[in-house]
């Protein structure tokens, strides 16, 4: 039906609840730790192996429901990749073990991909709608940051090679050429076509598995190490500016 609402928004009303449960608290903190690299690689190591898997699965399931929500320009993998050796250095997938919160994903997504693989459709559009919002949200947020400690290095030290001035590391939040704009509202419409040839029960089931995909993601997030250090030090940091205020404050307007 033509007032029919837009199966884009069924998801985001069915989900509103469950994602606001899904521990606000960690995706806070977690954001608000973003700007230390340790972290953010930590958040592309625990993230990279699901959205590899869902590409691959894409091309798996060309054919189907699934294949039709790749869209020309959306790929990660590789740019994850490049992020990775970036940060951790180019050896670092000769130790790597993908975490249990990592394995349990990727085994639900292996499971639902053999039972009923049109339910990874939420994981496709999900995961990416995330990426091409919060992901742009993100990359501001640690350009500003960087750009103040390219100042601070500026300031105190000689040094022409230091982190600052090293390129890179932000290339899952780069789409070049192609308008995040455009991806999102192109994914949108790919995923209500879909939407639009599913009988009822088939949208309730992917509507239902919607709801595991962000606590799923949440279940990723609390594994990120390295953020309840980096939060610490700011609140220290922000505890001691406080009482500087307070000292200059009693010291040079109190006594007026």
């Amino acid at each position: 039906m033509a007032s029919e609402v837009p199966f884009n928004k069924q998801l985001r009303k069915a989900t509103r609840d469950v994602h606001a449960m899904s521990d606000a608290l960690v995706n806070a903190k977690l954001a608000f730790a973003m700007s230390d690299n340790s972290v953010w690689a930590e958040g592309l190591l625990v993230f990279y192996e699901i959205f590899r898997y869902l590409e691959l699965a894409m091309h798996r399931l060309r054919d189907t429901p699934v294949g039709e929500l790749h869209i020309e320009g959306m790929a990660r993998s590789e740019a994850f990749e490049r992020d990775l050796d970036f940060y951790l250095g180019a050896n670092w997938r000769q130790n790597y073990k993908p975490r249990d919160s990592v394995a349990n994903y990727l085994a639900h997504l292996q499971r639902i991909e053999r039972e009923d693989p049109i339910r990874l459709c939420a994981y496709v559009y999900h995961l990416y709608m995330g990426l091409f919002s919060g992901g742009q949200i993100l990359r501001k947020k640690r350009n500003v940051t960087k750009k103040f400690r390219s100042f601070a290095y500026f300031l105190y030290s000689n040094d022409v090679t230091t982190e600052a001035k090293r390129k890179g590391g932000d290339a899952v939040t780069d789409f070049g050429d192609n308008s995040v704009y455009e991806l999102k509202l192109k994914l949108v419409k790919s995923m209500n076509s879909i939407a639009a040839n599913m009988d009822e029960k088939t949208r309730m089931a992917l509507i239902e598995e919607s709801k595991t995909v962000f606590l799923l993601n949440n279940s990723l997030v609390k594994t990120v190490r390295g953020a309840d250090e980096v939060l610490l030090r700011r609140l220290i940091v922000f505890a001691i500016v406080i009482v500087i205020l307070m000292i200059l404050f009693f010291v040079f307007i109190a006594k007026e």
